[in-house]
C-alpha cells in the first residue's frame, strides 16, 4: 500500500519498549496486522485476478492460517482493513485538495486526478474499489465500498456547486448531479481499463484532455 501517511492504527512506534532487545525478531501484533494487509494488497495485484485464499495468504507470509485469525477474526475483516485504508487515504487527500484550492473547478480536477493516480500507485486496491476482489466474500464489503464511492461522488458535487457559484461552470444547477455521476463513471471506467490491461494502461494517461472534454460547458 502506497501512501504518504498511514492510518493511525497502522502507525508503528520506532522505539523499542523498555526491556526489549534490538535482536527481537517476532513482530509486534500491530506490525503483523499491517504486514497481513500489505501482503493481501500485493496479492490482489495479480493481473489474472485470481481469488486470494487465506491458505495462499498465510503461505505467502510464512505463517499458519490459524496465525492469521489471531490478528483478524475473519477474511472479511482483512478486506475491511483495506477498505478503511482506502477511505482514510482518499478522503484525507480530498480534504487537502479542497483546502489548497479555492476554485471549485480546480478542486474537481484535483479530485479526479488524485483518484486515478491513487489507483496507479495501489493497483491491488483497484480490485477492491471495483468489487472484483469482493466477489464470493461477505455482502457487507460491497456495500461498504459502495458507500465510499458515493461519498466521493458527493465530494465532486460539492466542488461543482462551488464552481457554479464562482461562475466557472455554466452547468445548470439541476445538472450537477449528472455531471458528478459522469465524472465518477469516467474514473471507474479508467480503473476497469487499468485492471483489464493487467495494470499496464495507466488511468491518468491523457487526463488533461479528458477533463477539458468532461468539464466543457
Amino acid at each position: 500500500m502506497n501512501t504518504s501517511s498511514n492510518p493511525p492504527d497502522q502507525q508503528l512506534g520506532s522505539e523499542l519498549a523498555e526491556g526489549e532487545t534490538k535482536t527481537r525478531k517476532r513482530p509486534r501484533p500491530g506490525e503483523r496486522r499491517l504486514q497481513i494487509l500489505q501482503i493481501l494488497a500485493e496479492m490482489l495485484q495479480n493481473p489474472r485476478g485470481e481469488r486470494v485464499t487465506t491458505a495462499a495468504l498465510a503461505a505467502k507470509i510464512g505463517v499458519s492460517e490459524a496465525a492469521l485469525y489471531r490478528h483478524f477474526a475473519s477474511k472479511a475483516q482483512m478486506f475491511e482493513g483495506l477498505i478503511a485504508f482506502i477511505e482514510q487515504t482518499v478522503f484525507g487527500l480530498i480534504n487537502q485538495i479542497n483546502q489548497k484550492e479555492e476554485s471549485g473547478l480546480a478542486q474537481v480536477k484535483g479530485i479526479v486526478q488524485m483518484l486515478l493516480v491513487f489507483a496507479e500507485k495501489n493497483p491491488g486496491m483497484v480490485r477492491v474499489l471495483l468489487g472484483d476482489a469482493l466477489l464470493q466474500e461477505d455482502d457487507r464489503l460491497q456495500e461498504r465500498i459502495n458507500q465510499v464511492l458515493d461519498r466521493v461522488e458527493a465530494s465532486l458535487k460539492q466542488s461543482l456547486r462551488i464552481a457554479q457559484s464562482q461562475g466557472a461552470d455554466n452547468t445548470q444547477a439541476d445538472m450537477v448531479s449528472l455531471q458528478a455521476a459522469l465524472l465518477m463513471s469516467f474514473v471507474i471506467g479508467r480503473w476497469h481499463r487499468y485492471a483489464r490491461s493487467g495494470f499496464k494502461k495507466l488511468p491518468s494517461d491523457g487526463i488533461d484532455s479528458s477533463l477539458r472534454i468532461l468539464l466543457a460547458a
